[in-house]
């Protein structure tokens, strides 16, 4: 296989609510959430024994709360932490903070990477958690530590500007949250997030030496250098197409998104489009695309 080559691993993890030990530190508990871009659920890990983190603490779903509060019974939960407030990985933090007297740590507030445009409304508002407040928000290098185990803070903005994934050194593991999964590409939807900020991470994370991801939905990122690779190289073709389908004489999203991502099921035609519009947003920061006024999602597009 060549480093380029993208493949997604769609194996399903384990199922709603059961906790399984996935190494010698990490459990993992996925949330009964499954759908189009949550695949078989937000997946919750718990790090270390006795004194322990829980990282991503997911919906706020009764059931899974449950199930996190039972997997760490008897135990002591000195940390909660988020990489970013999407409603289906922050809202649960809040009741399990409440039962266990845990710090809530991790990702700033809920911010976008921009403002938004005069009239523009936000595709994801109800996606995202704005009641979500830590008592401490971790910036890049930052740490949380309990016995034999550490988690530092690795800023990756793109996904969502308040975007973290956590670095376990004890296993040489990185809980990558959305920016980096197995089993699918990240939606990018602006003003929440941003490609060019999202390429940058990918840059980051390739330069790193980590040798498992564990992320938000699905199964491990195993050789996570090449994948994060190919990756890269998924998005400047991604790019690269939008481009041809400019030059070839489409101007809005809906065209480039018929055009480009053919067969695609009715369920993601949103994200794509989400998508295309965070590449059209970036191309026309680098002065590769023009629009009028501001790049909007039914605006129109041509090449410089």
């Amino acid at each position: 296989m060549a480093d380029d080559d993208l493949t997604f691993d769609t194996t399903p993890p384990d199922g709603p609510g059961r906790c399984v030990r996935v190494s010698p530190l990490v459990r993992r508990i996925v949330a009964g959430n499954a759908g189009p871009i949550t695949f078989t659920g937000t997946c919750t890990y718990v790090v270390g024994r006795q004194r322990v983190a829980i990282v991503d603490p997911g919906p706020d779903e009764p059931a899974h709360i449950q199930a996190l509060l039972d997997a760490v019974r008897g135990e002591t939960v000195t940390h909660v932490l988020v990489t970013h407030t999407h409603r289906d990985h922050s809202p649960a933090a809040k009741a399990i903070v409440a039962a266990t007297g845990a710090r809530l740590v991790g990702c700033g507030p809920h911010r976008s990477a921009r403002a938004l445009g005069i009239d523009e409304v936000n595709p994801l508002e109800a996606s995202s958690d704005r009641e979500y407040a830590p008592d401490e928000e971790m910036r890049e290098g930052d740490r949380v530590s309990g016995p034999g185990w550490s988690l530092v803070a690795v800023e990756t903005p793109g996904h969502m500007a308040n975007h973290l994934a956590f670095y376990l050194p004890e296993e040489k593991a990185l809980f990558s949250g959305d920016h980096v999964m197995a089993w699918s590409t990240t939606v990018i939807a602006p003003p929440d997030g941003a490609m060019g900020a999202f390429m940058a991470s990918l840059d980051k994370l390739r330069a790193r030496d980590e040798q498992l991801y564990w992320p938000g939905h699905g199964g491990p990122v195993r050789e996570p250098q090449r994948f994060v690779r190919a990756l890269a190289h998924h998005r400047r073709q991604r790019e690269v197409s939008i481009l041809n389908r400019l030059a070839a004489g489409d101007r809005t999203i809906p065209a480039i998104v018929a055009a480009i991502y053919q067969g695609l099921r009715p369920a993601l035609v949103g994200a794509a489009g989400l998508s295309v519009f965070a590449h059209l947003e970036d191309l026309v920061a680098r002065g590769e695309v023009v629009t009028e006024g501001l790049p909007s999602l039914d605006g129109e597009y041509r090449l410089a």
